[in-house]
């Protein structure tokens, strides 16, 4: 193998079981196989995946291999360790992804799962793409930049994501879920903030900017399945239930398939898939009560059940009772975009409203700020799927 192979996993990430599967399965593997790799390292509290990877390639000036061992979130915390040199460098990183973590989104995304095969063999797929010496997949990126003001141009804080840049409910969720990780480890936490979350509305304004090379937004057609372009930007006022953009995936769990054209409509240039569920769009919507928040809740949740169901959330529609079905005919309940980026301006009052997640980080737009999400293009950021 010509890359220099770095060894990295979280013995913490997901089940806490990476240590013992890399031991067992991913070391003698590796071996079997003749490759020989420069270090073996596991992390050892929050932000050292960064710094031993910024620390290695100080050492090691040719292009490398990370074999991986974690979730989406220690990927994440890699790629903003190096945001600020790597990427502006034509040396190639390659990641061999092996799923420790929670979630997986990215693996699950580039490997969906197969039932029928053993969990080591599943696990190793990126790790025999790359002994395989396949073709890697370039990885995109959003950057989101946050901004004290509506007007001001200077940013005071900047974050990059590999899966999933978010406000709204899904924001919500993951800062919730954080106070449950020690009480429910699993992806249950998830749910469970979901409840606490469930008739929360979220105040603001957004704007969704057309994929450079096109100079349209796409809008998604359930007449005819499929993404439709819509010339020049778009501007969505509130209140929003959800608002979540990817990269990268087409599903945040191996089973929540929630942006499903990125893999049905593969992109051709950076873009951002898009979905948002506004609640006045029910027809059957007349103001803003207890009530109506806990009926729209019911239909919110059917959204996030159809993204199990091989992501047929994009297909419910409303008739004009306000029920929710795919055989409707009415207003589509979520709106599907694939844009370059968006704006998000959140009412200064509504403190949920300035939430971001990205990648499971949370960041707070300050009062009477705004946060600003891109696609940008890293060409020497590679993974094996």
């Amino acid at each position: 193998m010509s890359a220099t192979v770095l060894v990295l996993y979280n013995p913490v990430s997901g089940d806490s079981t990476a240590k013992e599967f890399f031991e067992n399965h991913v070391l003698p593997y590796l071996d079997s196989n003749g490759i020989r790799p420069a270090a073996v390292m596991a992390t050892e509290h929050a932000g050292h995946a960064g710094t031993i990877v910024t620390d290695f390639l100080q050492k090691h000036q040719e292009d490398v291999t990370i074999v991986l061992g974690s979730g989406d979130g220690t990927l994440h915390e890699i790629v903003n360790a190096l945001s600020g040199r790597a990427l502006d460098t034509t040396r190639v990183i390659t990641f061999a992804l092996v799923p420790c973590g929670t979630a997986n989104a990215l693996f699950s995304s580039l490997f969906p799962s197969m039932s029928e095969r053993p969990v080591v063999s599943y696990k190793l797929l990126s790790l025999d793409a790359f002994i395989a010496r396949s073709k890697p997949k370039p990885l995109a990126l959003a950057r989101t930049t946050l901004y004290e003001g509506p007007t001001q141009h200077v940013p005071c804080h900047g974050i990059v994501s590999v899966v999933v840049t978010s406000t709204a409910l899904h924001a919500s969720i993951l800062e919730d879920s954080e106070l449950l990780r020690k009480e429910i480890p699993g992806i249950e936490r998830f749910k469970v903030a979901a409840q606490q979350n469930k008739t929360r509305w979220y105040h603001s304004r957004a704007k969704l900017s057309p994929v450079s090379s096109t100079g349209a937004v796409q809008v998604y057609d359930p007449d005819t399945n499929a993404l439709v372009p819509h010339e020049g930007s778009l501007e969505l006022s509130g209140p929003f239930a959800y608002f979540l953009s990817t990269v990268n995936v087409d599903r945040l769990e191996p089973a929540f398939r929630i942006t499903p054209q990125f893999s049905a409509e593969p992109p051709e240039d950076g873009s951002l898939d898009v979905v948002i569920v506004r609640p006045q769009r029910d027809p059957t919507f007349t103001s803003d009560s207890p009530q109506t928040r806990e009926a729209f809740a019911t239909k919110a949740f059917t959204v996030l059940i159809a993204a199990y169901q091989d992501g047929n959330h994009i297909r419910l529609r409303y008739n004009g009772n306000g029920d929710v079905s795919a055989d409707n005919d009415g207003p589509t309940v979520v709106e599907y975009f694939r844009c370059g980026g968006w704006e998000w301006i959140p009412e200064e009052a509504d403190e949920k409203a300035r939430l971001v997640c990205s990648d499971g980080t949370i960041l707070k737009i300050a009062e009477g700020g705004r946060a600003v999400c891109g696609a940008i293009e890293s060409r020497n950021l590679l993974v094996y799927g």
